[in-house]
């Protein structure tokens, strides 16, 4: 097995982690950090926003995290400098993954206690801030999780949503570094589906990975069996993401049953392919897994029963019987906010030197994100190691 296949031989073994970086956060700081903790911690894909400027400063923290291996492993930690796939997301038509909030910060009453402000997870509400110079909403933060919607005490705030142009998914796709694709989808959109599939399908030999995300729906195993006679025969592995409560692993453990319950759906459509759970994912899932014997057993085989010596290269060609793995979003990040606010108000007080302080340059912050990463990531690790 190479190293360019390890993420891989994680989704044969059952513990597959991905961080989610969110489909729409375009916050390049925040991406690069994330992705260079979460990668030294041990990921195994780091799913990222389908822009070019997201891509570059998530390929940006991976190149950082090679260089750091050797201090990685002698602090503990298992990464041996292989890099984990870098998915982009796209979509095939509304979906809340693809919004931005907004509101006009001048209609709002000067004795609004801003509920907004205190509920966004993602600190992207701001009013009279020093350092933005602006209030309102810093759309590159937002990564459209709706909850300061329903807060608002007077309804101005509104979501704008947005599309994946087929026309600049060639380029991603071909770009060095962009392993995997990621496809946003409902059901009953299939021939929304087709028409991006088609618009990928030229490059798909040199993807490693498809991912195809849907959350619950009446038919949606249907759709999903439909779906795959769109796809196949692929060259690449093919994960269904379970999207059990998108965008909700934050609020607390019981988000994580949708996920759960969801993934238990799939597994019993007998599908083709990895099954994956996303979704109200957080410290919680693993154990729920555990508890319900979902995760795989340690077998000689893989999930296609295929020799090792081939699988890199191809799908898992039977059905699943087990969770493969586990993406998690807002709970990752949210995770290791503390150290990313930090570096930001260093930047705040290096006002003569507009310098961005990079994580790496903090050593102190970076092996606390590491760590706090870690204790995420090793959950499914090792709980693989259990079994």
């Amino acid at each position: 097995m190479t190293d360019l296949f390890a993420p891989l031989q994680s989704l044969k073994q059952g513990d597959w982690f991905k961080l989610i970086c969110g489909a729409s956060f375009q916050h390049l700081p925040a991406v690069r950090s994330l992705t260079l903790a979460y990668t030294l911690a041990g990921a195994d894909c780091i799913d990222v926003a389908a822009d070019p400027a997201v891509i570059s400063a998530a390929q940006a923290g991976l190149q950082v995290a090679k260089s750091l291996a050797k201090d990685a492993q002698k602090r503990g930690f298992d990464y041996k400098g292989n890099s984990p796939f870098l998915m982009v997301s796209l979509n095939d038509g509304e979906d809340p993954h693809f919004r931005k909030a907004e509101f006009n910060p001048t209609q709002c009453p000067t004795n609004c206690p801003r509920p907004c402000e205190r509920i966004c997870p993602a600190q992207a509400i701001v009013f009279n801030s020093i350092k933005e110079d602006f209030s309102g909403v810093i759309s590159e933060k937002c990564y459209g999780c709706g909850r300061c919607i329903p807060v608002c005490p007077y309804d101005i705030i509104y979501t704008s949503s947005y599309m994946s142009t087929p026309g600049a998914i060639a380029p991603l796709v071909m770009s060095t570094g962009v392993d995997a694709v990621e496809i946003h989808t409902k059901v009953g959109r299939l021939a929304e589906f087709e028409q991006l599939w088609q618009a990928i399908s030229p490059w798909a030999d040199q993807l490693k990975l498809l991912a195809i995300s849907c959350p619950d729906g009446e038919g949606m195993t249907d759709y999903l069996r439909a779906l795959y006679e769109l796809v196949a025969p692929l060259k690449s592995a093919l994960i269904w993401q379970t999207d059990g409560r998108s965008m909700s692993g934050d609020i607390g453990d019981g988000t994580t049953i949708a996920a759960v319950k969801l993934g238990q759906k799939v597994l019993a459509a007998k599908l083709p392919g990895y099954v994956q759970l996303a979704g109200g994912t957080n410290s919680y899932t693993v154990a729920k897994l555990k508890a319900m014997g979902l995760l795989k057993k340690t077998e000689g085989q893989g999930a296609g029963g295929r020799g090792e010596e081939f699988f890199p290269l191809l799908p898992a060609p039977c059905s699943p019987t087990s969770i493969a793995g586990v993406a998690y979003g807002s709970y990752a990040r949210v995770l290791l906010s503390p150290i990313l606010e930090q570096l930001e108000n260093k930047e705040v007080s290096n006002t003569n030197v507009k310098a961005t302080v990079r994580l790496e340059e903090d050593d102190v912050l970076l092996w606390q994100a590491v760590e706090l990463a870690h204790s995420l990531v090793s959950q499914i690790k090792k709980s693989q190691q259990e079994r």
